[in-house]
């Protein structure tokens, strides 16, 4: 069975209902999207990758109950994955005093990334929703053309169409905006 987001959103709530070998396939399924989505975000061993997956893996199973049956399952998947990767990365650093904080945030421009974040997504608002959906999942979380076809549930050809014709409308959108 392909992993895209029908199929997935369709395992989940079954296993949601009781079918125990729905939620099974629904895991098994999760192993190589979360391996892919972890070792192009996270530097570290195939165990640390491994730990990651199996940690995503556990807090799917947990927390299912949270899932909104009315929302797109890959949403919800990757905002846990983003989250147990976050977890990760706190335990193996070191803390540093907080003291002189507020400088480091100014001097690495913190503000602005936030700002151009912002800007970003109103610039997407005004794309047709799967181009802004393809450019959000390839550009901006890092995803392959392959992973974000099986997310929308849509081929690789109409992903890599989507996002060209996307970044085609934004780039003529802020070259009018300039003159």
């Amino acid at each position: 069975m392909q992993a895209n987001e029908d199929a997935l959103r369709g395992l989940m709530i079954d296993g949601l209902d009781g079918d125990a070998a729905a939620h099974a396939a629904l895991l098994r399924l999760l192993v190589p999207l979360l391996r892919g989505f972890y070792r192009r975000r996270a530097s570290g061993s195939d165990d640390d990758i491994e730990d990651l997956v199996q940690e995503t893996l556990i807090a799917v199973h947990t927390r299912r109950v949270t899932y909104d049956r009315d929302r797109a399952f890959t949403a919800w998947l990757f905002a846990i994955a983003r989250y147990k990767m976050v977890d990760h990365f706190r335990r193996g650093r070191r803390l540093c005093p907080i003291d002189g904080l507020e400088d480091m945030l100014i001097a690495e421009d913190f503000e602005s990334a936030s700002t151009a974040r912002l800007d970003m997504e109103g610039l997407l608002a005004d794309l047709p929703a799967k181009q802004a959906r393809m450019i959000r999942a390839t550009r901006l979380d890092g995803l392959s053309v392959a992973e974000a076809a099986q997310a929308g549930g849509i081929g690789e050809s109409d992903v890599k169409v989507s996002v060209h014709r996307g970044l085609k409308a934004l780039v003529a959108r802020i070259q009018g905006e300039r003159r």
